[in-house]
Parts: C-alpha cells; structure tokens; sequence
C-alpha cells in the first residue's frame, strides 16, 4: 500500500512514498491495542491487548519489525512505533486514582487498530 503525495514545488514530480513511511496514526488518534496470541516472544504485554488508548507520539525514524525479523521473516520491512497513553481505568477498573493518570508505552504499528 503506497500513499501518493504531493510534491511542495509544482514543477517537480509526484513523490510515490514506500508502504511504511508515512505513519498510519497520528498524536491524539484514539487506537486500540489489537489482541493475538502469536506462537513465540513478542513485545506487546497480554494484559495490554485489547486496551485502548491516545497516540501522544510518533517515534521517528521508523524502525524494522523487530518481532518478525527475530523469526527469520520480514526482511527489512519498516514500520513506524508510537507512544499510547493508556488510562489506568483502562487497566484496573475502580482505579481511584487521577483520571489524568497513564501508562505510557511504546508500540509498534501492527499491534494497533483505529478505536
């Protein structure tokens, strides 16, 4: 999947930007942490799958899919990291705390979906 964009000077040609460069999400985007259970180690906590969140953050540059390249697939494909802000209500129903309260983590751009 290739986004076309623009070029900023009329005269140059269509940019074609490679699937992976331009970040899927965006700070404030509301996401969802995806629930899998892939065979193997993989970096997304299972009591984050299924939360919901805000992206405060894209992480630059984007970074190779270290959960695929660790198993030998994947090679070299790029993918952008996000910083979530998940409420802690989000994780412990009657949380007392602040509702301002968040764990922040970073998380690659397959474990996310739109919420």
């Amino acid at each position: 999947m290739s986004a076309v964009v623009p070029s900023r000077e009329p005269s140059s040609p269509r940019i074609i930007r490679a699937e992976g460069e331009q970040p899927l999400f965006a700070p404030g985007d509301r996401v969802r942490i995806t629930v899998r259970f892939p065979v193997g180690h993989y970096r997304v906590p299972i009591y984050l799958r299924g939360r919901t969140g805000s992206v405060e953050k894209v992480i630059e540059p984007v970074g190779i899919d270290n959960e695929e390249e660790g198993f030998g697939r994947n090679a070299g494909t790029k993918r952008h990291y996000y910083r979530v802000a998940i409420p802690l209500s989000e994780l412990w129903p009657g949380y007392a705390g602040s509702y301002r309260d968040a764990l922040h983590v970073e998380i690659f751009e397959t474990w996310l979906e739109r919420n």
